[in-house]
């Protein structure tokens, strides 16, 4: 079997070479391991610590793309060149990458398809309590989305098997760790967490400016996956909100009309239609979103094929080229 680790980096000279030279070189149950650089428009020495300390393969992007789209280069990278287990670290050495064994291991023993590194984000030190609550906040939401169980959502430390690889599609601009983890639950693919240490902080997230970025961006994506994989949940229960909004300014109506009460009634039949409106509104937005939904499953159930596809005839071909 074949293990490629990923690396995702931006500027990441100062703590780079220190992940690099902590990444176990050979891993039980594993054949060949491949570390590669995904460099997301540094523009620091991040490239030459990574060529000083002989990694791999380095994916260079010209521009700053953003930590998905550097997740989906390694994702290609390792598909088209054999991987059977992929990893995903961080360049600022959050992680201690000899728990790299640790997180593999369910998936080579064929247990997960999925294996995401629970950092236990309420003993980490350098965590003030509001993160703490909000990365606690994040994870419930996610897995009452995914139908999952992960205490630690927002983790980059993780391993997917290649069958998760050809199953996934990230298409968020912002952060794959949610979208990820939706998309797996609702394609049933078998996830588990294992506990994982983390390192001192060596700087801050470059993902977002501040909190409430984070939180908005987060709650974005979030929605968008839900809506996308689960759109008659979300507006089954938007519409039924808004029917029974609907219906109170009607029985006001009855309750004055029937015991002859003074009030005004026009308000009350007014918001009541404006209502039940949007709630009939709501509802046929969910049946036209399940249908898109339908759609999408099917062109991403033949990308899967053709991902496989391709996947054959590139293993078929490198096997044919070996002396």
């Amino acid at each position: 079997m074949k293990l490629v680790v990923q690396i995702p980096c931006l500027n990441e000279e100062a703590t780079l070479g220190e992940v690099l030279d902590s990444i176990p070189r050979q891993i039980d149950g594993f054949d060949s391991l491949e570390i590669v650089v995904i460099d997301d428009g540094s523009t620091d020495r991040t490239i030459e610590v990574a060529q000083a300390h002989g990694v791999d393969q380095i994916i260079r992007h010209r521009s700053t793309r953003g930590l998905a789209e550097a997740f989906r280069s390694g994702v290609d990278y390792a598909l088209t060149h054999g991987a059977d287990v992929l990893v995903n670290t961080d360049g600022d050495n959050q992680y201690p990458q000899a728990d790299i064994p640790k997180l593999v291991a369910p998936i080579a023993s064929g247990d997960a398809d999925i294996v995401i590194g629970d950092r236990r984000t309420h003993t980490i030190p350098h965590f003030s309590r509001g993160k703490k609550l909000l990365q606690k906040i994040g994870s419930h939401v996610v897995n009452r989305a995914a139908g999952t169980k992960i205490p630690d959502a927002a983790s980059g430390f993780r391993a997917y098997s290649r069958t998760a690889l050809l199953k996934l599609n990230v298409v968020t601009k912002f952060s794959y760790t949610m979208e990820t983890i939706i998309q797996a639950g609702y394609k049933r693919l078998a996830i588990e967490s294992v506990r994982v240490k983390t390192n001192p902080k060596t700087r801050d997230s470059r993902l977002f400016k501040s909190t409430p970025e984070h939180v908005m961006k987060s709650a974005a994506a979030i929605m968008r996956s839900f809506v996308m994989y689960k759109p008659y949940s979300f507006f089954g229960t938007l519409g039924a909100a808004l029917g029974i909004a609907g219906l109170i300014p009607f029985i006001r109506y009855v309750t004055i009309s029937f015991l002859g009460l003074p009030g005004e009634l026009i308000q009350s039949l007014l918001l009541g239609v404006s209502l039940l409106t949007a709630s009939l509104l709501a509802f046929a937005l969910g049946v036209i979103a399940d249908l898109i939904r339908i759609n999408r499953q099917l062109i991403e159930d033949g990308l899967s094929l053709q991902k496989a596809h391709q996947d054959v005839q590139s293993l078929s071909d490198n096997h044919r080229d070996r002396p």
